[in-house]
């Protein structure tokens, strides 16, 4: 079975940085490209960042680009997300998933796995 421990959320003021972990259970996550989504209220999950198997290829949604930094550690399994120059608009719950791939994924459909989520609260 596999599980995903997202940590690392808070809060912080706009400008401010957050680091994301994502552990990962099982020995499959060498395997796989792996993905953050966010969720705001009374909006859609979005895509924010993915990354290959083997972290050699990236890939981030516009509104982070420059900003945030996804990468992987596949001998502790584990994906993150460096948030720089955090925004209001950057509240959200942050979700760490598995892609079903071993490139980049950049829909909800194409996730097979996903954890519970970690709030990340940016104030003005």
């Amino acid at each position: 079975q596999v599980q995903l421990v997202e940590s690392g959320g808070g809060l912080v003021q706009a400008g401010g940085s957050l680091r994301l972990s994502c552990a990962v259970s099982g020995r499959t996550f060498s395997t796989y490209a792996m993905s953050w989504f966010r969720q705001a209220p009374g909006k859609e999950r979005e895509f924010v960042a993915g990354i290959s198997w083997n972290g050699g290829s990236t890939l981030s949604a516009d509104s982070v680009k420059g900003r945030f930094t996804i990468s992987r550690d596949n001998a502790k399994n584990t994906v993150y997300l460096q948030m720089n120059s955090l925004k209001p608009e950057d509240t959200a719950v942050y979700y760490c998933a598995r892609g079903n791939a071993l490139i980049v994924q950049s829909s909800v459909s194409g996730m097979g796995y996903w954890g519970k989520g970690t709030l990340v609260t940016v104030s003005s």
